[in-house]
């Protein structure tokens, strides 16, 4: 089962019927568990168990501490959650690589 299966909540965001990327980081965000999924770092199961958990802990947060809905904010915690869970890579690697990649100038090319 690919991302395109998911539904309810977990269910990516469409117009359509085809997916909706807002941001350049959210199709690479996607693409990135799908090939991971692909690759066995995961089941597809296990991901889409793991989306919900954090659109629940976000949906269970009280409004005044509730942060603005961004699905794939969701989708990419899911995806540290599922690669730590699996010993793939701890959070603090994510982190610190996060902030590496953050501090890039802009359209600095990602594969050097």
């Amino acid at each position: 089962m690919t991302a395109v299966g998911l539904t309810g909540v977990a269910a990516p965001p469409r117009s359509n019927g085809e997916l909706v990327f807002e941001e350049p980081w959210h199709s690479r965000a996607f693409a990135m568990a799908v090939a991971l999924n692909e690759a066995g770092a995961f089941t597809w199961p296990q991901f889409q168990k793991a989306l919900i958990a954090r659109i629940a802990i976000w949906e269970a947060a009280e409004q005044a501490e509730q942060p603005e809905w961004h699905y794939y904010h969701h989708w990419l915690g899911a995806l540290e959650d599922v690669l730590g869970a699996a010993g793939v890579v701890n959070g603090d690697d994510v982190g610190e690589r996060a902030d590496v990649l953050a501090r890039r100038p802009a359209g600095h090319d990602h594969t050097h």
